[in-house]
């Protein structure tokens, strides 16, 4: 789904890709047709970049430079990135991430086999100190970051909270581990991705993030026994108050898309906005 030219899709589990919506360059208003043509082609060659100012009719173009188009990292100013979080069980081609959130070290959520797939030079992953200790080498140079509750964090124009996630009354997940959930600040959107978690009084703070012109979107796990079950998970969307709620953590390892159906169902009683995402 689309929200503010942001795409955010479902990976199965709780795995999403969170990037700027690629718009074809013949599909842009003013942009020739010969021009979207050399583009297609010159984003194919290696080396070539991208070009973000315009430059005077009479200076040409080098043999390196792409014609900027929307579409590409920057739009319209703003630096977008290709964000994943928590990749698991995913296809092999998707498209490359900038950067990649991990929110705990169990294996549906710091998979290495799927990190492998998406990862490129430079790539950026932000992670918890026990993820640490399973990234291998990859073949390619990439960055790594660990991150505990309570730290803000800045990706391009990206901004990101890390956030508490943990159990109550499970011993799955314990406080103590400092494991996370995510809040990403994009322009005019937040999305929350709670992480593996329970019902915790920290999600209540998430209200005062909203703004007069911003959406909050909050993913949240409804399968039960390792997370929240679905009752639980509606909850923890009545404290949140978000525009727009996702379910997520069911489909594999636990939950069914029934946990996510009676979720909606549950959300539909209380006015809460709930959308199922489609697997990608």
């Amino acid at each position: 789904m689309i929200i503010d030219d942001i795409e955010i899709k479902w990976l199965g589990h709780s795995g999403f890709l969170i990037a700027p919506k690629s718009v074809p360059p013949h599909c842009v208003p003013g942009i020739p047709k010969k021009m979207a043509r050399e583009y297609r082609l010159a984003k194919k060659a290696p080396g070539t970049r991208p070009v973000a100012q315009a430059r005077p009719a009479t200076q040409a173009r080098t043999s390196n430079e792409v014609p900027f188009m929307k579409g590409d990292v920057n739009i319209e100013g703003k630096n977008l990135t290709t964000i994943y979080i928590d990749p698991y069980n995913i296809h092999d081609d998707l498209e490359k991430a900038d950067l990649i959130l991990l929110t705990h070290s169990h294996y549906d959520h710091c998979s290495v086999a799927d990190i492998k797939k998406i990862i490129k030079e430079g790539t950026r992953i932000f992670l918890t100190a026990d993820c640490q200790s399973k990234i291998v080498r990859f073949n390619v140079p990439i960055k790594l970051e660990v991150v505990e509750p309570g730290q803000e964090l800045v990706f391009g124009s990206t901004k990101i909270s890390v956030l508490p996630a943990y159990n109550v009354d499970k011993p799955f997940h314990p406080k103590d581990e400092l494991w996370v959930g995510y809040l990403l600040k994009i322009n005019n959107l937040l999305i929350y991705h709670a992480g593996d978690t329970d019902v915790i009084p920290e999600m209540q703070k998430l209200t005062g993030y909203k703004q007069h012109g911003k959406k909050l979107v909050a993913l949240l796990p409804v399968g039960g026994r390792f997370t929240m079950s679905a009752e639980e998970a509606v909850e923890a969307a009545k404290l949140i108050k978000p525009d727009l709620v996702i379910p997520m953590h069911y489909g594999s390892v636990v939950g069914t898309e029934d946990d996510a159906k009676e979720f909606k169902e549950l959300c539909k009683e209380e006015n809460i906005n709930c959308k199922i995402l489609e697997k990608n």
